[in-house]
């Protein structure tokens, strides 16, 4: 296997800075972060003077490059993890309405087949599916969903090729990696801003995912695999076509990577891998999870040089920093990054981070869908509302369940708030029992309902406090990562 002789110093700019933390016990996200596989694609050979098929051919000084790996794409062990995978995740049916539940009932024998089409090279990737769904910032964010058959196709490939580019990424790359995720680059963030970096590049990529050039990722992808079989593969996943809503049009694919396939994030990645490259041979820090990245600088005029350069950068991308949400900010004036909000206190002149609004308003949102408030003809009455009734009560059950599973998960995320002035999540668990108040009883506001239905009582029904955990977690060290918040 080629060996990567690059170095690269972990944390931000010239500073070194380690995570202190076993590998195993490092970020681990819910939603979908690649599989942790070994560091030697599925099937290769580990011979390490990297002799036979499974490495081109090179004269001294010539870059060796991984060849015949189509091979170890489509056996059927490969196949059967890539499905195993898929269907862990059990997302929506694509294009052809085939659902993971329906692929399950036959999957031996359609997983052959594929195998079949594949070493045959007769397999065809179907039109991603087009969903658009909102973002926290408005307007709409389109989501391609490939069939359960071409989710298979794309996990397979992303065993292969994830161990053979995870050696040539950089260190400041933290998203959809192995043993990464948005704990470890919020870490380096948190200790960037305490090391006295004063300046931030908040930037933003324009259409990131729908602006990729096809042919510059394949050079990139090249740039460490030399089997055509499986570059003209990923060709033709890439330019197989969304199917639109509504009118089920066909529209073709010549540009950019569809969000949604599990292939999408191994491909941005590799695409973006020469931007942290450049950020850091030129000395500037950086902390980049997928196409969300900040640069930070100890002045004003080193944050604009790196604004140049990251210009410079994404014009040889074919890509564009967004006019708008890229700027340049002080620490202290504030910068947001994965859901927080960072800034330096006025009167305190302590770093403080914080949830950022627009996750703010989500976590109400969501909260909102999860305590549909009761809609009855009669009023709930008022010595009904009693532990022992409320504890038998189906439907209270399931609101609580409910609300349980989103707020452990969300404050699995957002526990390393840092706001030593007040008690950050008092405000979050008063507008949850707001809402369970107004979904028992169908009415809103204070007064009697309040007294009857007390933090007390609803915490004895079961429903977990937020300053609980945070306060669980204040003694326990060690943490993980949850969803991108």
């Amino acid at each position: 296997m080629p060996t990567n002789k690059r170095t690269v110093k972990n944390g931000v700019g010239q500073l070194t800075l380690t995570f202190g933390l076993d590998p195993k016990d490092d970020a681990q996200e819910t939603q979908d972060n690649g599989p942790s596989v070994s560091i030697e694609p599925a099937g290769v050979m580990s011979n390490p003077s990297g002799s036979g098929a499974d490495m081109a051919s090179s004269s001294p000084g010539r870059k060796r490059k991984w060849n015949s790996l189509i091979d170890k794409v489509y056996t059927l062990p490969n196949l059967r993890r890539a499905w195993e995978r898929v269907r862990e995740n059990n997302g929506a049916a694509g294009a052809d309405g085939m659902t993971v539940r329906r692929f399950a009932a036959r999957a031996d024998e359609r997983l052959a087949a594929l195998s079949d089409d594949l070493r045959a090279k007769t397999y065809r990737p179907q039109p991603v599916r087009r969903k658009l769904i909102p973002k926290a910032s408005g307007g709409m964010r389109p989501l391609g969903i490939p069939t359960v058959r071409d989710r298979i196709v794309q996990q397979a490939i992303l065993q292969v090729l994830e161990p053979v580019f995870e050696p040539t990424f950089s260190t400041r790359s933290h998203g959809f990696r192995p043993g990464r995720g948005c704990a470890t680059a919020l870490s380096v963030v948190d200790r960037a801003v305490k090391a006295g970096y004063t300046h931030v590049v908040d930037a933003d990529i324009q259409s990131f995912f729908d602006k990729v050039d096809h042919e510059k990722l394949l050079d990139a992808i090249n740039e460490e695999v030399a089997d055509g079989s499986l570059l003209k593969l990923i060709r033709k996943i890439l330019t197989a076509g969304v199917e639109m809503p509504q009118t089920g049009d066909i529209e073709p694919t010549t540009l950019g990577t569809p969000q949604g396939g599990p292939l999408s994030p191994l491909l941005a990645n590799i695409y973006l891998s020469v931007l942290d490259y450049r950020l850091s041979a030129a000395g500037h820090g950086l902390v980049r999870y997928a196409d969300d990245f900040v640069i930070f600088a100890r002045s004003e005029e080193e944050a604009h040089q790196a604004h140049a350069l990251t210009k410079e950068v994404m014009a040889g991308l074919s890509l564009t920093l967004h006019p708008e949400k890229t700027r340049i900010v002080s620490v202290a004036a504030g910068f947001e990054f994965l859901g927080f909000h960072y800034f330096i206190h006025a009167q305190r002149g302590v770093c403080c981070k914080e949830v950022r609004r627009k996750s703010v308003a989500r976590f109400r949102e969501a909260i909102r869908l999860r305590t549909p408030r009761l809609h009855t003809g009669r009023a709930v009455k008022f010595k009904h509302l009693t532990f022992k009734r409320l504890n038998k009560n189906q439907r209270v059950e399931d609101l609580i369940t409910s609300l349980n599973a989103y707020l452990s998960g969300w404050h699995w995320y957002f526990k390393h708030i840092d706001l030593p002035y007040q008690r950050p999540f008092q405000g979050f668990d008063g507008f949850v029992r707001r809402r369970l108040r107004s979904s028992i009883v169908g009415r809103t506001g204070n007064g009697r309902w309040t007294v009857r239905l007390t933090n007390d009582l609803l915490a004895h029904l079961g429903l977990v406090s937020l300053e609980r955990l945070q306060a669980a977690h204040a003694t326990t060290p060690r943490y993980a990562d949850a969803r991108k918040g």
